[in-house]
């Protein structure tokens, strides 16, 4: 068995006998079939053990995290569980939660359920705004040592560097894209001062909170370091006016716990574009995983491009309106 770590698109590799060899190498005996999860940037696979108990087992992609990053991020997760904070932290077999089989590294996590959250329920969001700012309290007592932290070099400009390489945009939307592209890259990092960050879920959009009696938060495989209010602003949905009211729900709970900065919400429109930017050439660099044509194809098709040009134009005027406030 070797450690060393598979080329950036070996999940080929990875078939069932890997998989449940790794499982079991870890002590699970395996008592069902695998049910493949919704989960793109790595492999994630439900099963049964012998216990009866279902479980999740997580295959990292190989070349994204070093063993350190990744080793960071369970340690996150498990802090914030032992602070009893409900999110959803990785097993430990032998006092290690990261293991590695025939190159991948991987984990296993309990499997936990629950609907997607309502982005629209005030009283939900309120339950948000206090979990969010019991994670801050417990973030800002150290930095990460490894993991990164959000910023313009990475979420636009080196994304910007990627999108003018890509073959995948149409060569007759050049112009109108590429115009754009660089009107809210400019704009937007020029906007972008945080004055502080910590420890950040990175990722914390309804899709990674299931709502079962309360939240639940799952997949830390974004986390790092960023301004706090990147935790929040994801769960904003509607016009300026509804957007006022869920921050202010959001905000107000959320200081239950932890202190908010109100000068961040300039932040809000700035992260929007970085997230947009960075989401486009996230799946350009990916569309040589089989897995992403296949999942995404309108990625390709000139409409896609399109809607691209005109959702960055909104998002430049969005860039140069006032920034959201609180009643």
């Amino acid at each position: 068995m070797s450690d060393s770590i598979a080329t950036t698109f070996d999940f080929a590799q990875l078939g069932p006998d890997t998989i449940l060899d790794a499982i079991e190498s870890r002590g699970y005996l395996v008592d069902s079939g695998l049910l493949a999860l919704n989960s793109y940037e790595n492999r994630v696979y439900q099963f049964i053990c012998d216990d009866k108990r279902r479980y999740v087992a997580k295959f990292y992609r190989p070349q994204r995290w070093s063993r350190e990053q990744i080793q960071e991020e369970h340690d996150f997760a498990q802090e914030l569980h032992d602070h009893e904070i409900p999110v959803v932290a990785p097993l430990r077999t032998n006092n290690e939660s990261l293991h590695s089989y025939q190159g991948f590294y991987f984990a296993i996590f309990p499997s936990v359920g629950g609907r997607q959250f309502e982005v629209d329920n005030l009283d939900q969001l309120e339950w948000m705004g206090r979990f969010i700012g019991r994670i801050h309290q417990v973030s800002k007592g150290q930095p990460f040592s490894f993991r990164p932290t959000f910023s313009i070099q990475e979420h636009l400009l080196d994304a910007n560097a990627t999108l003018h390489k890509t073959e995948l945009i149409p060569s007759s939307l050049h112009t109108a894209f590429f115009t754009i592209l660089g009107q809210v890259t400019e704009l937007a990092a020029s906007l972008y001062k945080p004055n502080s960050s910590i420890r950040l879920h990175g990722d914390c959009h309804p899709g990674n909170i299931l709502w079962r009696d309360g939240p639940t938060f799952v997949d830390l495989d974004d986390c790092r370091m960023g301004p706090a209010i990147q935790d929040l602003w994801m769960m904003l949905s509607g016009d300026t006016y509804q957007q006022r009211i869920q921050m202010d729900t959001l905000v107000e709970a959320y200081e239950e716990f932890s202190q908010f900065d109100s000068s961040q919400l300039s932040l809000i429109e700035p992260l929007r574009a970085m997230r947009m930017v960075h989401y486009m050439a996230w799946l350009s660099r990916r569309w040589q995983d089989p897995a992403f044509p296949q999942a995404f194809p309108w990625f390709a098709d000139a409409k896609y491009w399109e809607q691209q040009i005109l959702a960055l134009k909104e998002q430049y005027s969005a860039l140069q309106e006032p920034s959201l406030t609180l009643f």
